[in-house]
């Protein structure tokens, strides 16, 4: 029978797995507790949380929460970064954070929208731009051809407009 705190962290994991549009499971062993302080700081700057979790109330809230992909990444000793809005971001923030600060901080893989991603595809979720920057960069697609297209529209006019008024002068002189 578990105990009243107990089910109080599965019902916290299982609403931050909910509410979660990425997690991402990394490995926390060697972290002293001031990079885990500076981690979580900075993660929380861009909207992801970062918790250590103990895979069997991890995997209760994942029963509970129905999301069996979670199952997958609860292995060995586990810590998540919930991400809550734009998934490239909170893996952009980890990664980057990662590679400046220089921990040795494995990670494992994540889990996107109910599919579990490996560490290559952390990795390259990563190195996309992102949401805004991939929105401008198809308004500009778009854009382009129109400009294009206005531009030539108003060239024919223009010189239409021209011959006219070289013939009006034509004819006045």
């Amino acid at each position: 029978m578990p105990t009243a705190k107990k089910a109080d962290t599965v019902a916290d994991i299982q609403d931050l797995i909910q509410r979660a549009t990425i997690a991402i499971s990394t490995d926390y062993r060697g972290m002293r507790v001031a990079d885990l302080t500076a981690l979580r700081r900075k993660l929380r700057e861009n909207g992801v949380e970062y918790h250590i979790i103990k895979n069997t109330l991890g995997r209760l809230a994942a029963q509970n929460a129905e999301k069996a992909a979670y199952l997958e990444v609860l292995s060995g000793p586990t810590a998540l970064a919930f991400g809550f809005g734009d998934q490239v971001e909170a893996a952009k923030s980890l990664t980057d954070y990662l590679r400046a600060s220089r921990l040795n901080l494995p990670v494992r893989g994540a889990v996107l929208d109910g599919r579990v991603v490996d560490t290559a595809g952390v990795q390259a979720l990563a190195a996309l731009p992102s949401k805004n920057i991939l929105l401008a960069q198809v308004l500009g697609g778009i854009q382009t051809p129109l400009v294009g297209l206005v531009s030539v529209l108003n060239g024919v006019t223009s010189a239409f407009v021209r011959v006219l008024d070289a013939r009006a002068k034509q004819l006045a002189g």
